[in-house]
């Protein structure tokens, strides 16, 4: 049986903790920052865990990490 393949843009942006939770980034840090509060621009910055609702979807495009 071949192997699977993960899906490269979900493989760049998901990575995954020691407990096996799904991290990734926030979005709306990219442009049009200028309207945005220095507070939402710092908390935009962090890193969050991804949702349980989308967590079996990610496992099964990313098989190997």
């Amino acid at each position: 049986m071949p192997k699977m393949k993960s899906n490269s843009s979900a493989a760049k942006r998901f990575s995954k903790t020691g407990t096996g939770k799904l991290k990734r980034m926030k979005a709306g840090k990219q442009h049009i920052l200028t309207k945005k509060s220095t507070k939402l621009k710092r908390t935009l910055r962090k890193a969050t865990m991804t949702d349980e609702t989308s967590v079996k979807n990610m496992k099964k495009i990313l098989p190997y990490l």
